[in-house]
């Protein structure tokens, strides 16, 4: 199966957008600059790093960023951590807003991504092109590995229960090394110790030392629907509102689209 490669032109056009983005934003001048502390997805880091260095450039703002899985970065601002902006999954934000933990009515979609496959550079391409062909490479791999679920994140605790709805969770799970969110993961395929890991496309993206392979089958896949959203406790709600506004205008859309993101 031919590997799927990510072109440049769509980053050629995130760039001349983006630039004519920041060109109107830097218009507004850099008035009120205030502190804005963000907590986000890690899944976004690649496409949300480069955003928010440009959004600082144009507003004058500061934004302190801290990344974490969706289920950690909602538990903190779940017991209450001040915060201004919130950057987690869909469902999150739709709890977190019930809770009163963030201003009902504030969420902002920003993008969305599925989970990709990712093996060793130059190793033999399992066949993943439909359901029943993933299921018997599944079968078939000497060892796989996935963000242990246990620490919150969307793409392990998605790729547990799939093998678990395929109905090979048993037959798999003493080939199945589990890590964190980290280099580890990725390291442990790129030296041969795991042949096929699985995590969000973003994140595969951003690894050099892999190969991505793929999505996971469109009958399969499973995307994560990352929104934003303005926490009860900010105190810089008007700047806030207007880094939500950068990261999901148009231009950072074609911007995070080249990272990896729908």
């Amino acid at each position: 199966m031919a590997r799927i490669r990510i072109g440049t032109t769509a980053t050629k056009t995130a760039a001349i957008t983006l630039s004519f983005f920041l060109l109107v934003a830097g218009a507004a001048g850099h008035a009120a600059a205030a502190e804005i502390k963000l907590l986000c997805a890690v899944a976004l880091q690649s496409g949300a790093e480069g955003l928010i260095q440009d959004f600082e450039r144009s507003s004058g703002h500061r934004v302190t960023v801290i990344y974490g899985t969706v289920g950690a970065v909602a538990d903190r601002v779940q017991k209450g951590e001040l915060v201004d902006v919130a950057i987690v999954s869909g469902a999150h934000i739709d709890e977190l807003q019930k809770q009163r933990k963030i201003i009902p009515g504030s969420r902002v979609d920003i993008a969305r991504v599925g989970v990709g496959v990712f093996v060793r550079k130059g190793a033999a391409t399992p066949d993943i092109g439909s359901a029943d062909a993933f299921k018997h490479s599944m079968l078939a791999a000497k060892s796989i590995a996935y963000p242990d679920p246990a620490g919150g994140g969307a793409s392990g605790i998605y790729v547990a229960s799939l093998l678990d709805r395929l109905g090979i969770a048993a037959q798999m799970k003493p080939k199945t090394k589990l890590f964190p969110p980290s280099p580890p993961l990725y390291q442990s395929v790129a030296n041969g110790e795991v042949e096929i890991g699985f995590n969000q496309i973003s994140e595969i993206l951003a690894q050099p030392s892999v190969e991505f392979l793929g999505p996971l089958p469109a009958a399969i896949q499973n995307y994560t629907q990352f929104s934003a959203g303005i926490s009860a406790a900010s105190k810089e709600m008007n700047a806030g509102q207007a880094l939500i506004a950068f990261l999901s205008s148009s231009a950072a859309a074609a911007h995070l689209k080249s990272k990896g993101f729908e």
